[in-house]
């Protein structure tokens, strides 16, 4: 399997600081570096030293970098790819960490060299917190990482990514860019819209009742909403981008819902019940 000499980071939060913090100790490759848009963020990542250097260019970043792992938000991706495009060296291995793949697929396809292999990867990962500091060791393992690769794609390169995220503690499914952007619809993105929506919900029934509300919520609601705390830019930057998946899947969710709404309406015990033991029986099966 190819060596990685040189590992470069861009943009470092909560992924790519954890990713960077436990690949450290694994004896990946042999000398690394981290870019990140702001001097903020890029004095933190000195502090914190969890990469060799810090840079404070794209192009010195990704200079004779055999891998690649970008950590942005989806819309911000394109920008990323045509500023690394040029300065990126043949054989290079591009990789990303986003919750939407199919239009990163598009981009890439556009802007990167032939000689230079794009896998996309969504390490399903991550806590509500953001930022290099929020990063932590043993926030991969256990855990599930999905690869697009395109047909095109050398073999060799798509064994690089997953020993990457293996080595991290993670089991690797390789798939569709569009199914996965489907499955992350249903399993992660409307989940998030419907944390955000019941906050605001009971933020808007605060002024509107002129009583605090929030301060009663019990343990559930806290659980539920915790997403809610999520980073704002780099959920809105999903909506967009995962836009007809998450529709499509809004309205199966939608149409769910107004069935419940009928059956509360008329009293429908048994449709209640059966609903809630159905869901229970898997929710449960879902933290075996």
């Amino acid at each position: 399997m190819k060596k990685i000499k040189k590992i470069a980071f861009i943009g470092i939060g909560l992924i790519n600081s954890s990713l960077a913090r436990d690949l450290r100790e694994k004896n990946f490759y042999q000398k690394s570096s981290a870019y990140s848009r702001t001097k903020k963020t890029r004095n933190i990542l000195k502090k914190l030293k969890i990469v060799d250097k810090v840079e404070d260019s794209y192009a010195n970043t990704v200079r004779d970098a055999d891998l690649i792992v970008i950590g942005v938000p989806v819309e911000a991706f394109s920008s990323v790819i045509k500023k690394i495009s040029n300065h990126l060296k043949q054989g290079a291995i591009v990789t990303d960490v986003g919750s939407v793949k199919k239009s990163l697929v598009k981009i890439s396809q556009k802007s990167l060299s032939k000689e230079v292999d794009f896998i996309p990867g969504h390490p399903i990962a991550g806590t509500e917190n953001s930022g290099p500091e929020s990063g932590f060791k043993g926030l991969f393992k256990d855990g599930h990482c999905i690869l697009t690769p395109s047909a095109l794609a050398r073999k060799e390169s798509v064994e690089v990514v997953i020993k990457m995220w293996n080595l991290v503690g993670m089991k690797v499914d390789i798939m569709d860019p569009e199914y996965h952007d489907l499955v992350l619809a249903i399993t992660s993105h409307i989940p998030h819209i419907i944390a955000y929506s019941i906050v605001g919900t009971v933020s808007n029934l605060e002024k509107s009742i002129k009583t605090e509300v929030i301060k009663y919520a019990a343990s559930g609601f806290k659980d539920f909403t915790r997403i809610a705390a999520s980073d704002p830019v780099m959920w809105r930057d999903i909506m967009l981008s995962n836009k007809h998946s998450i529709l499509k899947m809004l309205k199966i969710f939608k149409n769910d819902l107004a069935k419940l709404e009928v059956a509360i309406k008329k009293e429908d015990s048994k449709f209640l019940f059966n609903l809630f033991s159905k869901t229970r029986k898997i929710r449960k099966s879902i933290t075996k």
